[in-house]
């Protein structure tokens, strides 16, 4: 009745402003680095700055520097976003995956996703970017790791009850399974026919892994002894 604000009602209010300049804070920088990923797409590296990324998130250029510090880290961090956007779409199928044949229908399928989106442009902007830019090229190796990560533990566990448990290096698998993808994606825009061809011969590879799977457990054990021999001569 008297007119005074109820107790405690300007923290209330404090905290309301508080919590309302966090959500726009983040709403800029998603706005950023969406914006950062679409310049990208649309311009190139070479036309990518922090004018161009603003004007594409239609916000103020100041906010590039205000956010990020640098117009570098503010491409490190949209990398980061967009990998961890897209690995979040497919993990579930992931997840799914039983055997070597099925990582690479997923495999296909996510090739497919990811050039229609424009991500295969983006990331060849990212690569070449990082050939001269140490700190883009940590943070492009950063966002394919995302990726390598998965596919070492899609990889464990499919392996797991193989002929080849044991034998193969699962980590540099997984490595040398995501450079041939990010080799191919690329590979495919200026060779389509050559690209399906690798990897036709890929999916001639996972149907000789199941082969080995449906072998006898003496079968199975002489396989392994073999590739034991082979792998001990190697490293001799």
């Amino acid at each position: 009745m008297s007119g005074v604000p109820p107790a405690g009602g300007g923290g209330y209010g404090a905290r309301r402003g508080s919590s309302g300049r966090a959500s726009s804070a983040e709403d800029t920088r998603t706005k950023l680095l969406t914006g950062a990923l679409a310049t990208l797409t649309e311009q190139g590296i070479a036309k990518t700055s922090a004018r161009s990324i603003a004007a594409t998130a239609g916000v103020n250029q100041a906010l590039v520097f205000y956010h990020f510090g640098t117009v570098d880290d503010l491409l490190a961090a949209a990398c980061r976003h967009g990998a961890e956007q897209r690995l979040a779409t497919y993990r579930e199928r992931l997840d799914g995956v039983r055997s070597l044949g099925e990582l690479l229908a997923v495999a296909r399928e996510l090739n497919a996703s990811e050039r229609a989106g424009g991500h295969v442009a983006v990331l060849g902007q990212l690569l070449a970017g990082g050939q001269t830019q140490p700190r883009l090229a940590a943070a492009t190796a950063a966002g394919l790791t995302l990726w390598t990560d998965e596919i070492e533990r899609v990889l464990a566990r499919v392996l797991a009850d193989t002929p080849l448990s044991g034998f193969v290096d699962v980590g540099g698998l997984a490595k040398a399974a995501s450079a041939a993808f990010v080799g191919l994606e690329l590979y495919e825009g200026v060779d389509p026919d050559g690209a399906e061809r690798a990897l036709a011969a890929l999916d001639q590879l996972a149907e000789l892994a199941a082969a080995l799977e449906d072998l006898g457990p003496v079968a199975q054990r002489a396989v392994r002894s073999r590739l034991r021999r082979s792998g001990n001569r190697g490293r001799a």
